[in-house]
């Protein structure tokens, strides 16, 4: 970060408005889907809140490969709380909310309301999002920090809302923190017609416009509580946060798993995984580091986000909380 936007972090701590009632943001009346599920954990006095924004029951292809299909009847405990009985996979969309050495961090901003995106379940969503936020406790304009642990249009859409016709940052006081690695990537790709970049254009440009970006390196520490931790593969400069806290360990996984069969078997990519076999190998290494052990993962894609990597006979599994 710039020795600036250090600054506005130091001053952040005593920033937060009083009181979280009376939202400026009227309700979205819409039938489309939006779970409104808020949940709350505690790592050591770092206090992590998740607002859902969606939960769909999606087929198994093509986020995973066809003959991976019938792999989930092998592990009971994917069922019915990450996949359901007859194999569609339960793909969680959600932002959580670190609370750490006095600031207040949102990682990853979900799809956002009102945009174009090229999967049709996440095309012009009317979610109650933001006042699901509001309702956590948590008015955009509180939040000191917004973290993207990569730039897939399912993680940054809400760093922006419309507003007059103009998309304006929802975080209007806060430093939003890229990967440089990951931000290259994409400033590459918005010179490639083969990508879809209209996410970048209504998500990410107006932060840079506005002047609120910072690009930071892949072991970034945002604060003594939480840093960032390289998990490339999904995307070039995807990572993580690593959260600790008074002996007790965290990390929010981005998009390393979509779902817990991965964590079974970390073969098994995504459709989103842009080099499948770092994607593969982060996970095998992620799995060597942390299975077995006290660490708890938060995962932006799984409906039940928080638990431990165990022993499963040959296999890791996800143990829910």
């Amino acid at each position: 970060m710039s020795q600036d936007s250090d600054h506005r972090i130091g001053a952040a701590v005593a920033r937060h408005p009083e009181g979280h009632g009376g939202s400026q943001y009227p309700p979205n009346l819409s039938d489309k889907k939006g779970e409104s599920r808020i949940r709350r954990w505690n790592v050591g006095d770092v206090k992590i809140t998740s607002v859902m924004e969606s939960a769909d029951r999606i087929p198994w292809t093509p986020l995973f490969p066809a003959e991976t299909s019938d792999n989930y009847k092998k592990y009971d405990w994917l069922v019915p709380h990450f996949i359901t009985p007859d194999g569609k996979i339960i793909l969680a969309v959600q932002a959580f909310i670190v609370e750490a050495d006095g600031l207040r961090i949102v990682v990853d901003t979900c799809v956002g309301n009102g945009r174009e995106r090229e999967l049709p379940q996440c095309a012009n969503l009317q979610t109650r999002f933001l006042e699901d936020l509001v309702s956590a406790g948590f008015p955009p304009e509180s939040v000191d920090i917004v973290f993207c642990t990569h730039l897939h249009f399912d993680h940054c859409g809400w760093n922006t809302r419309l507003e007059n016709g103009k998309w304006v940052p929802t975080f209007p006081k806060a430093r939003y923190v890229f990967g440089r690695r990951e931000w290259e990537f994409w400033q590459a790709a918005l010179k490639d017609n083969s990508i879809d970049v209209r996410h970048i254009l209504d998500s990410v440009q107006p932060i840079l416009d506005a002047g609120l970006a910072d690009f930071v390196e892949t072991n970034h520490r945002i604060c003594d509580a939480a840093w960032l931790e390289p998990s490339h593969g999904h995307t070039p400069g995807h990572v993580s946060l690593r959260i600790s806290s008074r002996g007790q360990e965290a990390i929010i996984t981005g998009d390393v798993f979509h779902n817990p069969i991965q964590i079974a078997e970390p073969e098994i990519c995504s459709i989103g995984c842009m080099d499948k076999e770092i994607s593969r190998r982060t996970r095998r290494e992620f799995l060597a580091r942390y299975g077995g052990k006290p660490i708890r993962l938060f995962a932006v894609h799984f409906n039940e986000p928080v638990g431990r990597v165990t022993r499963d006979t040959q296999n890791w599994r996800f143990q829910r909380e």
